[in-house]
């Protein structure tokens, strides 16, 4: 399976998403730079966390502006899976690729640090290596996680079983109904505020995130190897 990591200015967890690929995983993978216009060589797309474009504007509005954002959409149209973290949750939301916004944190503080998150739904592309219910420890570095949806929104979302990570025990950052990732109603594109990319090696305080990548490369091998 070969990955496309998105790098737009102000990126800084696109180096993370690469080691991720690359040396955990062993998977192909290469660096896409935001001017680019082609993603069709690409069965995977990944647009990681920081400051694109200095987070000026909202975050992830000057980023939706960028060529390569054209290429994101037709991934995701052709099924092809697509997560975004952080910064690349709030750039989706932006594109309309997932619905809702991510608002300043309630505290309006940037918060680094480790948070237990609950798999809310075990039965996607991204998650089909957790267990129902499984508590896990996932890093979070954001000032802008507060996630925020209007009423009907939130319903689609819980009666389509879109929620696939919450907060559990402690919310940090105000989001609606704990909600720290959630995917669009077809199942390929995930949008997750806390960094399963900084959770892949015990090296490094564990490795809990390690299995968003490999659900999604045991899915695409179901689809397009085995068969």
């Amino acid at each position: 399976m070969k990955f496309a990591v998105l790098v737009f200015p102000g990126s800084n967890c696109d180096i993370d998403m690469y080691h991720a690929i690359k040396d955990e995983l062993g998977e192909e993978v290469e660096y896409v730079w935001h001017t680019a216009t082609d993603l069709s060589g690409f069965d995977g797309v990944l647009v990681p966390g920081g400051f694109s474009y200095g987070d000026y504007l909202r975050c992830g509005a000057m980023a939706n502006q960028s060529n390569i954002m054209a290429e994101v959409k037709k991934a995701a149209d052709a099924g092809k899976p697509v997560l975004g973290v952080c910064n690349g949750f709030q750039i989706l939301t932006e594109a309309g690729l997932l619905p809702g916004a991510l608002l300043r944190n309630k505290n309006l503080k940037f918060m680094c640090r480790t948070v237990k998150l609950k798999v809310e739904n075990n039965n996607t592309l991204f998650t089909n290596q957790y267990e129902q219910d499984q508590i896990i420890h996932i890093p979070i570095a954001h000032g802008e996680g507060n996630y925020y949806c209007d009423e009907e929104t939130l319903q689609s979302l819980k009666d389509n079983n879109q929620i696939v990570f919450t907060y559990s025990g402690d919310n940090p950052n105000g989001s609606l109904e704990d909600i720290a990732g959630i995917i669009n109603e077809r199942g390929n594109v995930l949008g997750m505020m806390p960094h399963p990319e900084r959770a892949v090696d015990a090296l490094v305080g564990g490795a809990d995130g390690l299995a968003v990548f490999k659900s999604i490369v045991k899915q695409w091998r179901e689809n397009h190897v085995n068969n």
